[in-house]
């Protein structure tokens, strides 16, 4: 009888010794794929978002993939007048990790609408726009997380600057906070490293604004974007880089940027824009993206991860402008960490050791 209750005792152990209560984190592996009760599983994710602005209503362009109720990452892509599709290398590594991310294009951007008024280009109203796409998209600080990209990164700060109460965190890639030291840096430190023919011709198509010229074109892709946009051949660069490429709206770009990404130039609208005095108010968690062969001088991303509050620097020692496909080996590990430790409560500021 004992060894009849002993086997008994044995089984049950061994049958129901795995039924353990089901983690969080397993119920969000488990429902990431599941957009059966979402308002959006007919369109596979896609919601055309209605914004008011001074000049009249449009609709934006969004896409979500996943479902993670603490984290959700509302990418802002770079410009402007770029699209989601700087971005498409997401799909390779958040998936694996339950993050869900909105991919987002801005209003004048490929998949969005495109009117043709300059009054709507301005860093203010573009901040009133995110605002409205984080109100419908229903993100708030205890799951939205803002990451920008280049011109993505100067409107993720303005943002922050104005809204960060609405955030749990911020990731800043790949722009510096001024546009002044952008320029310097591009034409101290950059421009001279080219070959002296090439550099002092792209200064002549410049001082002539002959920006429409193709060999204006032609020597910034072959010379200095294959080397600080997207560390390979332009003929190897990614499909969805080059699609982003031709899919660029140069009213907006031109307007604010300027004609190339070797400086902001011109009468472009962001030329003097700055706000480095203003960092030292973001309190929230904070990661700051730089790589060695980016436009961006990466002394200066470190710097802003120091300044605010509760910063972090992720370096990419082989990574350009698009680390996020020239340097995925240091990119994604990085941001993803970064999501996590901010999501379970480990997050930590870390001071930075300036870069020799």
């Amino acid at each position: 009888m004992r060894i009849k209750t002993l086997v008994s005792s044995l089984l049950f152990i061994f049958l129901f010794s795995g039924c353990k209560e089901n983690k969080p984190e397993d119920s969000i592996k488990s429902d990431y794929l599941d957009y059966s009760k979402s308002d959006d599983q007919a369109t596979g994710g896609i919601k055309m978002i209605p914004i008011t602005t001074p000049v009249g209503k449009f609709k934006v362009w969004t896409k979500r993939v996943g479902n993670n109720p603490k984290i959700k990452v509302l990418l802002l892509h770079g410009g402007p007048g770029g699209t989601h599709e700087f971005f498409e290398s997401f799909d390779g590594y958040f998936p694996h990790e339950s993050i869900e991310y909105i991919y987002y294009d801005q209003l004048g951007s490929y998949y969005s609408d495109q009117p043709k008024d300059h009054r709507l280009w301005t860093t203010e109203r573009f901040v009133e726009e995110v605002e409205q796409v984080r109100k419908a998209l229903k993100l708030d600080n205890t799951n939205f997380y803002l990451m920008g990209q280049s011109w993505g990164g100067i409107l993720a700060m303005e943002y922050a600057l104005k809204y960060q109460k609405n955030l749990k965190g911020l990731i800043i890639a790949n722009m510096m906070a001024s546009a002044p030291a952008y320029n310097k840096y591009a034409e101290e430190v950059l421009g001279p490293k080219l070959p002296k023919e090439v550099f002092d011709q792209i200064k002549t198509f410049e001082k002539n604004k002959d920006y429409t010229n193709p060999k204006y074109t032609e020597l910034l892709f072959k010379y200095y974007y294959s080397e600080h946009i997207l560390r390979k051949p332009i003929e190897q660069w990614p499909e969805s880089i080059t699609r982003a490429f031709k899919h660029l709206n140069p009213d907006v770009y031109v307007y604010m940027q300027g004609p190339s990404e070797f400086g902001i130039t011109g009468d472009a609208t962001l030329k003097n824009w700055d706000v480095t005095a203003r960092l030292k108010t973001l309190t929230i968690p904070t990661l700051v993206i730089g790589a060695k062969y980016d436009t961006m001088d990466p002394k200066h991303m470190e710097w802003i991860s120091n300044e605010v509050q509760n910063g972090r620097f992720l370096y990419c020692p082989n990574g350009s402008h698009c680390s996020q496909y020239d340097d995925q080996e240091h990119y994604f590990p990085g941001v993803i960490k970064f999501l996590k430790d901010v999501d379970n409560g480990t997050f930590q500021k870390e001071e930075s050791h300036p870069l020799q």
